[in-house]
């Protein structure tokens, strides 16, 4: 028998944890009872999940950070939700506590003072591993400034991350943990092991369970649980948890439990499961009777607890289903987070100041707001104190200001971009970098799904305040791994601030920016602009603004102004990043400076239409200048936009010229530059748009 028996403490979290499992289980069973009614919307329920779920929520702190996965809802009970609040968003309501109504049931974002904090995570599988990595990451940061340590670790903030068992085949999952582990983070990663993906079984999908894959992470500590049995788990992740608050250390725990429930809503048990009954002999809740009844509660107890459970649910549907849907005006709340910075303020172009190259104003940018911030940090691959990034564009950094603010990542393009939402979440401001715009990829599924939905999905809770630099761009025969555009990809991700500057004041400006909107930014820093060692490319370099120098995004600038004419023809040229360098030499080269207006975008979102609407009804023609291929892209969509808006004062269609339509750019220089725009090509089509 348990040593807990005689425990009054333990006695009462059991009553706890029966009352919060019989909750889940009565709710489960209440949907199926009303399939029809509550499967408008997709859910999963926790259906023999929840004791495990249980043991874990009641332990959670007010500070700690939690990332349940779609199937947690005893654990969202546990913690302190009530049927109520889960129901309006099983019927996507108005009400929903976490969404307002925008995603599924069971998918929080929770910031509440009395209950651990959840930020927004997706239903991806296993991609809050990343996220909550961050956060651990971020109160490992924390922990290393003298200011913020703690003299009693018994309530120091811990981190769990919940997933399934077949999450754990994915990569994102080794990138999480491998930065655990070689961090050390204050995390535990709890696997529900219930041996189902949907209808591929743990025999078909995985060569070994989470613990045994686990075990080859060094310093990653791993243990394996019955998870039906309250007492183990209760007595095992209370020992876990005391470790990783007091030892600051990464820990796994492997669940087996059985799936009593249907995947969810929309997939069936019946259609593929051929374990049904062993799975329902190993169901927790007539174990958690037989355990209730050790420890002295009567079968009546446990009735009435039923009964209460069960019309508490029953009443909690009703409620919910009273309640109104969202309106049609609450599609267009929170897809961005108040900036405070809407003016351009400071000293663009001091007295005194020195010229310098467009990636010494990035960096000198950013070590003004490490200095003035402590919650800024730098990190990405190569970003550390032996190299300072293979552009140099972090050089002196790391000495500066120490290995715990500007390090070195593995090669996990997914971790960087991801692990912002967490370093976020704990109110850092991480500065991340991808070393080229090729290598972008693997990150997409973080950007798209978790960095740039958090806002919008969280019902502007968990805004992702963090910077994403990009080095873009073709020059030097880079070749095709190291020279793509990728802003048309970049800018059909929604929620999301994109900026790509033509010079290095801009590019201060826009970086002070960033730093002080609440947003994901992403800005695109073209690699031919930062040295100016490019023909033609000087004016990227300018004179340094001031420290406070400021550049808001969305304000379009109008390098080249003409005035209205009407005996000539005129054009406007509308372009960004290199593209300002073709068309200003092109201009020059003609002789037309007076006759072509250029418009530097600046930031791709927000972009400013109405300067370029403004520019392109004067001038009447309307030339657009890109580097990426000329099709299907960013520049093709504005040239529509600008086709639509400006239609009645154009006279000749809006035209575009950008590199070929080719799958890649050759190494070869005469094939690079076969490819891509230049000055040439810019003069070439300026005259025939001229001349239309």
């Amino acid at each position: 028998m348990s040593n807990f028996i005689n425990d009054t403490q333990f006695k009462e979290n059991l009553k706890k944890a029966y009352r919060n499992l019989v909750t889940a289980k009565a709710m489960a069973e209440h949907y199926e009872d009303n399939f029809k009614l509550v499967s408008k919307y997709v859910h999963a329920t926790s259906r023999g999940h929840e004791v495990i779920q249980t043991a874990i929520g009641m332990q959670l702190l007010p500070q700690d950070f939690a990332f349940p996965y779609y199937r947690d809802d005893a654990m969202l009970l546990a913690i302190g939700m009530k049927p109520y609040d889960l129901m309006l968003q099983l019927l996507a309501k108005k009400d929903d506590p976490f969404s307002g109504g925008r995603t599924y049931y069971s998918h929080p974002s929770l910031n509440d003072e009395d209950k651990p904090k959840i930020p927004h995570q997706s239903s991806a599988t296993g991609m809050q591993a990343i996220p909550a990595t961050g956060v651990a990451m971020g109160m490992w940061y924390k922990e290393s400034l003298e200011e913020l340590k703690q003299d009693d670790n018994v309530n120091m903030p811990i981190v769990v991350c919940s997933l399934g068992d077949a999450s754990v085949t994915e990569g994102e999952i080794a990138e999480a943990w491998q930065m655990a582990a070689l961090k050390q983070l204050p995390i535990l990663y709890l696997v529900q092991d219930n041996g189902w993906d949907i209808s591929a079984n743990e025999a078909e999908t995985r060569a070994q369970n989470a613990a045994q894959y686990a075990s080859g992470f060094h310093g990653l500590e791993s243990v394996s649980i019955d998870g039906t049995d309250f007492e183990e788990s209760y007595k095992t992740l209370e020992k876990v948890i005391e470790t990783i608050r007091t030892e600051r250390r990464p820990f796994v725990v492997h669940a087996k439990v059985p799936l009593l429930n249907h995947h969810t809503s929309g997939v069936r048990m019946e259609f593929y499961r051929d374990d049904l009954e062993e799975a329902r002999s190993r169901d927790p809740y007539p174990r958690m009777r037989e355990l209730m009844g050790k420890y002295g509660f009567s079968e009546l107890e446990l009735d009435e607890m039923d009964a209460f459970a069960k019309a508490e649910v029953e009443q909690s549907l009703k409620n919910a289903i009273e309640q109104p849907d969202p309106e049609p005006a609450d599609l267009f709340t929170h897809d961005f987070a108040p900036t405070p910075i809407t003016e351009e303020k400071g000293e663009r172009s001091p007295k005194d100041a020195e010229k310098v190259v467009m990636v010494d104003c990035a960096l000198f940018a950013i070590e003004e707001l490490m200095r003035k911030h402590p919650e800024c940090l730098l990190y990405g691959q190569d970003v550390g104190g032996r190299l300072g990034g293979v552009f140099r564009e972090a050089a002196t950094l790391a000495q500066k200001f120490g290995d715990n603010r500007v390090f070195n990542t593995p090669i996990q393009e997914a971790f960087i971009v991801g692990s912002t939402v967490g370093m976020s979440a704990v109110g850092l401001k991480p500065i991340v970098e991808v070393q080229f715009a090729d290598y972008i990829w693997p990150g997409l599924n973080q950007l798209f799904t978790e960095v740039s939905r958090s806002c919008y999905l969280s019902n502007g809770k968990w805004p992702v305040s963090m910077i994403l630099r990009v080095p873009i761009g073709a020059y030097g025969s880079g070749g095709p791994y190291h020279s793509s555009s990728v802003e048309s990809v970049i800018t059909n991700i929604r929620g999301l601030k994109i900026a790509y500057p033509s010079n290095g004041a801009d590019l201060k400006g826009l970086m002070k920016a960033a730093y002080y909107d609440p947003n994901p930014v992403v800005i695109f820093e073209h690699k031919g602009l930062y040295w100016s060692k490019v023909p033609g490319t000087k004016g990227a370099t300018s004179i340094e603004p001031s420290e406070d120098y400021v550049l808001p995004f969305g304000k379009a600038w109008v390098l080249q102004e003409i005035w209205k004419q009407e005996e000539e023809e005129t054009l406007s040229i509308i372009t960004y990043g290199m593209g300002v360098h073709w068309a200003m030499n092109a201009t020059q080269e003609l002789g037309v400076q007076d006759r072509v207006e250029v418009v530097d975008l600046r930031t791709l979102h927000p972009l400013d239409y109405q300067t370029v609407f403004t520019s392109v009804k004067k001038c009447g023609k309307c030339l657009i200048v890109t580097e990426e291929p000329s099709d299907n892209g960013f520049s093709r969509g504005l040239q529509g936009r600008i086709q639509e808006e400006c239609f009645k004062e154009l006279d000749a269609p809006v035209m575009l010229i950008g590199s070929e339509n080719m799958p890649a750019i050759p190494l070869n220089s005469t094939l690079e530059q076969t490819m891509i725009p230049s000055t040439e090509k810019v003069k070439n089509k300026i005259e025939e748009v001229l001349n239309y």
